[in-house]
C-alpha cells in the first residue's frame, strides 16, 4: 500500500484539533472542567440585598403590636416587585404600592426583596386590621379585607419614608375606632375639588376612612342641583367633580359622607325661596331658619336627599339638626305662634315647638332610612322630654356642650345612641377663631384627648367608654371666617392636629413617643400639607 501525502495527513490533523477545541469550549460552558491549565468564565455574583432598620417600624399612627426577631429585615431593592393576583381583588393595591415603591408588579411566588399582599379570609385579623410579617428579606401583608391590606402598604411606605425600611418581625395593627375621619365645611368657604382629593391622600395615609362635607349653610350651597338648580352657589362643586372625589375616596377606603343642615343654617336655599322663612310673630325674619310647619319645607329637603343618593353611596347621611334659632327664645311658644299652633294641631295640646323641630328631623331620618342610610344627626338635635321623641336608629355626632338644650354624654349613652366624637374643645378648627373658638393644637389632641373625652377634657365613665359606646370621632373644620386663611393655610393648619386624631383613633393608648417626637417622625413619614 503507497504511503497517505503529507498534505492529506496535515489536514486531518487540523480537523482534530477544531473538533477538540469545540469540544473544550462546550465543556466549559456547561459548567464541565476546561482541561489542565485552564479556568472556566467566572458567572456574575448576584448583588446583595439591602437590609432594614433595627428598632420597631415607625409610623403615624404608630403600629400596635411588633414582634421583633433577629435578621436583616426588609428594604426596597432595584428587583423589588409587588406579588399579588393580576386581576384579582388585590391588583389596585398593588399597582399603588408598586408605583410608591418604584417597583416591579409580579404575580405568582414571591422571592427575596419581594412584598406580597394576600387576602384570606380566614386571617383573623378584623375588618381593617392586617398582618405584616418581615422575614428572609421579604415583607408579607395579610389581611382578611382589602381595606386591611391597604393600611398594611401604608406601612410599608410610611417606613420606607421614614428609615428605609422594616425591621424583621411581625406586626399585628388594626383601628380602635372604626369612625376616623376630618369633616369639612365647604359651604361657607369653598375648597377646589384638587384641594379636598388632597386632603383624601393625606388622610388614606394615616388611615383615617371618613371626610364628611358639610354641603349647605347660611352662606351658600355648594354642589350642583338638578331638582333646585335655584338654590346653588357660585362657586361651587359640580357633580362630575363630585363624582371624582367620591370615586378617589372609595379607592383609597374613605367614606364622604354628606350633610345637609336643616332646619336651621339655611339662608342660602331661602334666599331662593323667602316664601319658606321662619317668621316670629310680629312679622320679622329668623336668620337661617326654615318654616317646619310648611310641609312644602320638608319636600324641599327631601328632594335634595333624594337626589343626591346616586352621588354620594355613603351609608351614612348627616341630616345636621344643630342651632335651629326658634329654640334660642325664651318662650318660643309665644315668640312663634304658627309652629306652636302646628305643634298642638299634629301631637295634642302638650306639644311645643320643639316636639315640633324632633318631628322634623325624624321625618327627615326616615327619607335616609328608605335610601338605605343611617341617620346621623348633631347632638343638639336631640331634645330631651317632650311629646315626640327622636327615633332610635341614628348615630349622635357630639360636638357641644354650651349650645341650648345641651346635656352630658351619658344621657345619650344611657339612652343607647351610639357617639361620634367632634368635641369642640379639642377637635373645631374654626377660621378666624369665630365664636370664642381656638384653634386646636395637635400637641394637646396627642396628651389629653381620646375617643371617649366627649365633652370637656373628662373621659366619660369606663361602662360607656370604647368603640361600642362611641365608634370614632372626626377633626372638623369650619370655615366662620371664610376669608382668615387660604386653602393653603387651612391645609397646614390642620396638619398635625390630623395626625394627633389618626394617631389616638386608631391607639387611644397614652403614646410611647413625646410631643417632639411624633412632630419629627411626621416629618419623616407622613406627607406634607398641599
Amino acid at each position: 500500500m503507497r504511503g497517505v501525502p503529507w498534505r492529506v495527513i496535515a489536514l486531518a490533523a487540523a480537523l482534530l484539533v477544531i473538533a477538540a477545541a469545540a469540544v473544550v469550549a462546550a465543556v466549559g460552558r456547561t459548567g464541565g472542567e476546561a482541561g489542565a491549565g485552564s479556568s472556566p468564565a467566572p458567572s456574575p455574583a448576584p448583588s446583595p440585598l439591602p437590609t432594614g432598620p433595627a428598632g420597631e417600624p415607625a409610623t403615624i399612627p404608630s403600629v400596635r403590636s411588633f414582634d421583633a426577631e433577629p435578621g436583616p429585615g426588609w428594604a426596597p431593592a432595584a428587583t423589588t416587585r409587588v406579588v399579588a393576583d393580576a386581576d384579582g381583588p388585590l391588583d389596585d393595591e398593588a399597582d399603588r404600592l408598586a408605583g410608591e415603591l418604584n417597583a416591579a408588579r409580579a404575580s405568582g411566588d414571591a422571592r427575596a426583596g419581594d412584598v406580597e399582599l394576600v387576602l384570606d379570609p380566614g386571617a383573623d385579623t378584623g375588618d381593617e386590621g392586617y398582618r405584616l410579617v418581615t422575614d428572609d428579606q421579604r415583607v408579607t401583608v395579610t389581611a382578611e379585607t382589602d381595606a386591611g391590606v391597604f393600611y398594611g402598604t401604608r406601612t410599608v411606605v410610611q417606613a420606607v419614608n421614614g428609615r428605609g425600611g422594616l425591621p424583621q418581625g411581625t406586626v399585628e395593627d388594626r383601628p380602635d375606632r372604626p369612625q376616623r375621619g376630618l369633616s369639612l365645611d365647604i359651604a361657607r368657604k369653598h375648597f377646589p375639588a384638587e384641594w379636598i382629593e388632597d386632603r383624601l391622600r393625606e388622610m388614606a395615609d394615616l388611615k383615617l376612612n371618613q371626610l364628611q362635607l358639610h354641603l349647605s349653610d347660611d352662606q351658600a350651597f355648594r354642589v350642583a342641583s338638578d331638582s333646585h338648580p335655584e338654590i346653588v352657589s357660585a362657586p361651587h362643586l359640580t357633580k362630575d367633580e363630585v363624582r371624582g372625589i367620591v370615586e378617589l375616596a372609595a379607592s383609597l377606603h374613605i367614606d364622604v359622607i354628606p350633610e345637609i343642615d336643616s332646619p336651621g343654617h339655611l339662608d342660602a336655599v331661602l334666599d331662593a325661596h323667602p316664601e319658606l322663612r321662619l317668621t316670629r310673630a310680629d312679622g320679622s325674619v329668623t336668620e337661617g331658619a326654615i318654616d317646619i310647619a310648611d310641609p312644602a319645607a320638608g319636600e324641599l329637603i327631601d328632594d335634595l336627599l333624594r337626589e343626591y343618593d346616586e352621588l354620594f353611596p355613603s351609608r351614612l347621611w348627616h341630616l345636621g339638626g344643630d342651632e335651629y334659632a326658634a329654640l334660642f327664645s325664651a318662650d318660643p311658644e309665644a315668640a312663634y305662634p304658627g309652629l306652636a299652633e302646628a305643634a298642638r294641631e299634629r301631637f295634642g295640646p302638650d306639644a311645643t315647638v320643639r316636639d315640633l323641630a324632633t318631628d322634623w328631623l325624624n321625618d327627615r331620618a326616615e327619607t335616609v332610612r328608605e335610601l338605605g342610610r343611617t341617620p346621623q344627626v348633631w347632638n343638639d338635635g336631640m331634645h330631651r322630654g317632650g311629646v315626640v321623641a327622636p327615633d332610635a336608629e341614628r348615630e349622635v355626632t357630639y360636638w357641644t356642650g354650651r349650645e341650648y338644650g345641651a346635656r352630658e354624654p351619658e344621657e345619650y349613652l344611657e339612652a343607647g345612641y351610639r357617639l361620634i366624637n367632634l368635641n369642640s374643645e379639642y377637635l373645631y378648627y374654626v377660621l378666624g377663631e369665630a365664636n370664642d373658638f381656638a384653634y386646636p393644637t395637635g400637641e394637646r389632641i396627642y396628651e389629653e384627648w381620646t375617643p371617649d373625652v366627649l365633652r370637656g377634657s373628662a373621659p366619660v365613665p369606663e361602662e360607656y367608654a370604647g368603640a361600642a359606646h362611641v365608634p370614632g370621632g372626626r377633626l372638623a373644620v369650619w370655615c366662620d371666617l371664610a376669608d382668615a386663611q387660604t386653602t393653603a393655610e387651612v391645609a397646614e393648619g390642620i396638619r398635625m392636629p390630623l395626625r394627633a386624631v389618626a394617631q389616638k383613633l386608631w391607639d387611644p393608648a397614652d403614646p410611647e413617643r413625646d410631643w417632639a417626637a411624633f412632630t419629627a417622625l411626621a416629618d419623616e413619614v407622613a406627607p406634607s400639607a398641599g
